[in-house]
């Protein structure tokens, strides 16, 4: 057998022996009072901002933070587990305007479009300043397109997204807002 074939028939054995050990985009469940939400996470296009929301779901910080700026058509954040949590120090004055005790996160920007049942990190005037808060999109809007950090997308329970409890029409400011009971790593 000559060289080449040798080669072409390791290579083809390793992409084989391979393609089962592929890492597949990890998923998380976030528990809402209307139900069960089902996000594929995307490794392959944000790894850095998957891995934050796995570590911060994974430390439990994500729950009973509010929703605290949700625009009926456009988005609901939530996310500040600084100061949105509602079982711990909750200031709804503040809310939105914190993050986690970890450092902020370079932007991963994509070329994912920012569609109906999006997730998206939110962030300061910084592109680099994303954090710990992120938001889930009622709709398309183009605008946001390699401006945000596109991490995952809603693969079931868009429903319950779309009965989360919404704000003032302008600035999306919740009074009593609905909470993410829990996220739930798979």
């Amino acid at each position: 057998m000559n060289l080449k074939k040798s080669i072409l028939i390791f290579f083809l054995f390793f992409l084989f022996s391979t393609k089962g050990n592929v890492m597949e985009n990890p998923k998380i469940t976030i528990k809402l009072k209307y139900g069960d939400v089902k996000i594929e996470l995307f490794n392959d296009v944000a790894p850095n901002h998957v891995k934050r929301i796995l570590e911060l779901s994974k430390q439990g910080k994500y729950d009973g933070v509010a929703f605290h700026r949700v625009i009926d058509g456009f988005m609901a954040q939530t996310g500040d587990v600084q100061h949105g949590n509602t079982t711990n120090n909750f200031n709804p004055g503040m809310a939105g305007t914190g993050g986690s005790d970890l450092p902020d996160l370079e932007a991963e920007f994509s070329n994912v479009p920012h569609e109906r049942g999006i997730l998206s990190m939110a962030r300061s005037q910084n592109p680099n300043s994303a954090n710990s808060q992120f938001f889930i999109c009622f709709d398309t809007h183009p605008h946001l397109d390699r401006q945000y950090t596109v991490f995952g997308k809603v693969i079931s329970g868009m429903e319950f997204v779309d009965q989360i409890k919404k704000g003032d029409p302008g600035s999306g400011s919740v009074d009593n807002p609905d909470i993410i009971e829990k996220i739930i790593v798979e």
